[in-house]
């Protein structure tokens, strides 16, 4: 479901790296001691080329938000989580080659991408899915994005295993934090509204382990010049491939018929905001940089606990609450102060 929180820190080339965002105005306003009114100019003009990455990245991480929402409606009126996730890459992957295809931008099919397709769509979308869809149906939404937010941290984790990144303390405190915050929903017996929602969290939990799993694994065998949006498309399509006979076994087909009701609404809801919320995603890497766009986690977290009291009235303990300040601290801990490199 986010393939992108496991492909940010860094673009696809030394070459294509973007230049960060200025918004202050002796930086944009070049070498010397510009006068007072050029600085103010300046200042004005950084300002105003923030606002419409800022409102992008705002809206669609307003957006991404609602998806656990969407989830939780699709899953409790009796959609099988196998056939979502059918729906998912069917959907959002043909979205995404298809833009591709319009930019000439097509993706490989050497037998070495192909393969990277498919284990990229297993990790990233067949088995964590279909994991965060059985959950959505039993857990409250807002729980699950805060769920999510692990995936950064664990990223980290295995990238310190892998000797990918650099050992940083401050980091490392973010790991912790988001680990004590996933221990205040499970283990207080008020955490919960239901006990029995625990195994259903941890389930959760273990889908976050496959998105990081899934970014190391892009970071360690990521094809040389691959465009981001048409790999992703590929992972979707080759995801589906994969899941056809598994949901032909299980007869689990999700069927679109008209008239639409809640499944069929929820089902392109999702599929829409998916879709939209990676083209835009990989926009904002490209142009603004992959730090600034990292910070789409915290409005994706905080929009899908807002979206699930506006939808559900989901009425959260102070261990909930805890655990989502703990989880954006841990967020901002671990998110990357500048560009990183290959560096070893």
């Amino acid at each position: 479901m986010y393939e992108g929180y496991c492909k940010t820190d860094k673009p696809e080339a030394e070459d294509a790296r973007p230049e960060p965002l200025e918004v202050s105005g002796v930086a944009a306003a070049g070498a010397g001691a510009p006068n007072a009114p050029s600085a103010a100019r300046a200042e004005s003009r950084g300002w105003r080329a923030l606002a419409w990455p800022l409102f992008l990245l705002v809206s669609t991480g307003a957006a991404w938000g609602a998806t656990f929402s969407l989830a939780r409606i699709a899953t409790t009126a009796g959609a099988h989580p196998i056939g979502l996730t059918l729906w998912q890459g069917v959907f959002g992957g043909a979205l995404l080659v298809g833009l591709a295809l319009v930019r000439r931008r097509p993706p490989p099919l050497t037998r070495r991408h192909l393969g990277f397709y498919l284990i990229c769509g297993l990790l990233g979308t067949a088995i964590p899915s279909v994991l965060y869809f059985y959950a959505a149906a039993r857990v409250p939404a807002g729980v699950l994005s805060i769920t999510i937010a692990m995936v950064p941290m664990l990223t980290f984790a295995g990238a310190l295993a892998f000797r990918i990144d650099r050992l940083a303390w401050g980091r490392v405190a973010g790991i912790l934090c988001g680990l004590a915050a996933v221990l205040f929903i499970v283990l207080p017996e008020s955490s919960l509204p239901d006990r029995a929602m625990v195994p259903w969290v941890l389930l959760a939990v273990l889908a976050t382990l496959c998105y990081a799993v899934e970014g190391i694994y892009v970071a360690l065998r990521r094809p040389a010049g691959s465009d981001p949006a048409a790999t992703v498309g590929a992972m979707l399509l080759m995801a589906s491939v994969v899941l056809v006979p598994v949901v032909l076994a299980t007869d689990t087909f999700v069927p679109m018929g008209f008239p639409w009701g809640a499944v069929e609404w929820a089902v392109i809801g999702m599929m829409a905001v998916n879709a939209l919320s990676y083209s835009v995603f990989y926009h904002l890497i490209q142009t603004a940089g992959p730090v600034f766009a990292t910070q789409m986690a915290y409005v994706v977290t905080i929009a899908g606990v807002a979206w699930g009291i506006v939808i559900f009235g989901e009425q959260h303990s102070l261990w909930v609450w805890a655990a989502l300040g703990l989880m954006l601290a841990g967020l901002a801990l671990v998110t990357p102060r500048g560009q990183t490199t290959d560096e070893t």
